[in-house]
C-alpha cells in the first residue's frame, strides 16, 4: 500500500491535506480515486490507514480511519558526514534514512571541496526513503557547520553521553569489537571528506574522550560507501537488526 509522510496531526476522523505535489502523485501517478486507501504517518502519531475523502481541483483531502501502528523510533543514531559532491551527498542521505539514522549532520572540514548544498532537496530524499522503508519518522538533515564548531559544542556538553564513532582512514580498532566494547547508548558516526581528515583534525578526534576510532577495513572507501559500511556495522553491533 502507498505510504505518505504528512505534517498534519493524525487522530480518528482527522482530515489531512497533502501538499499539491503529493496530491498529484496520488491521483496522477498512482491513479488513486475517491474512497481509495493509503497509509499515512507524521513522525508523532504512528501510522494510520486513510481514505481519499475528497478530490478537488487543486489537491485531495484524506480522512484518517484507524491507527495501524503506534509511534516507534529506531535507535539513537546520527550520521555526521563531511560535505562531498552533490550526487554522493544525496546517496548518503537516502541510505542514512534507509539504515535507520535519526539525523544527518553535515560538516565542513579543512579538505572539504564540494558543490552547494540544497537542504530542501535532501529533505525530500530523506522523506521519500522513509516512506519506502516503512519507518515512522523522517531523519532531519542539518545545515553544514564547521567540524571544529561541532566538536566544541560536543565538549561543552559532556553529560550528553553521546559517543562518536570516528571512521579513521589511517587506522583504528576493528569496528565490531570496538563498538561492542564501548556499549549501547546514543551514538554518532563521523565520515570524512574526499582526501580524508587533515592531520590536525585526526589528532584532535583521536584525543577526545567520547571518540571511538575504528577501521573500516584495508581498502580506501569513498564517502558514500564508507557511510553505508559504517552504519551497517553499527546496526549489526548495537542497533535494532536483531530486535
Amino acid at each position: 500500500m502507498i505510504r505518505l509522510h504528512v505534517a498534519s496531526p493524525l487522530a480518528p476522523a482527522a482530515t489531512v491535506a497533502p501538499t499539491l505535489d503529493q496530491s498529484r502523485y496520488l491521483t496522477q501517478v498512482m491513479r488513486l480515486k475517491l474512497g481509495d486507501e493509503l497509509l499515512v504517518f507524521n513522525g508523532r502519531d504512528g501510522e494510520w490507514r486513510c481514505t481519499i475523502a475528497e478530490v478537488l481541483k487543486k489537491g485531495v483531502i484524506l480522512r484518517a480511519e484507524e491507527q495501524v501502528k503506534p509511534q516507534t523510533y529506531g535507535p539513537d543514531l546520527e550520521l555526521v558526514v563531511a560535505v562531498v559532491k552533490k550526487a554522493r551527498v544525496e546517496t548518503i542521505v537516502e541510505k542514512a534514512a534507509e539504515l535507520g539514522a535519526r539525523r544527518v549532520r553535515l560538516v565542513l572540514t579543512k579538505r572539504t571541496n564540494a558543490d552547494r548544498i540544497r537542504l530542501d532537496r535532501l529533505d525530500a530524499i530523506a522523506e521519500e526513503a522513509a516512506e519506502q522503508t516503512g519507518r515512522l519518522d523522517v531523519p532531519a538533515v542539518d545545515d553544514p557547520v564547521k567540524l571544529d564548531a561541532l566538536l566544541d559544542g560536543w565538549e561543552a556538553s559532556p553529560d550528553s553521553g553521546r559517543r562518536l564513532m570516528f571512521c579513521d582512514e589511517t587506522g583504528g580498532a576493528p569496528a565490531m569489537s570496538a563498538l561492542r566494547e564501548a556499549g549501547e547508548g546514543p551514538w554518532s558516526i563521523l565520515i570524512g571528506p574526499e582526501g580524508g581528515f587533515s592531520p590536525e583534525e585526526g589528532e584532535r578526534l583521536r584525543s577526545l574522550p567520547f571518540t571511538t576510532a575504528v577501521s573500516l577495513g584495508p581498502r580506501i572507501l569513498r564517502a558514500d560507501t564508507a557511510a553505508i559500511a559504517a552504519m551497517t556495522l553499527w546496526q549489526a553491533a548495537l542497533g535494532d537488526w536483531e530486535r
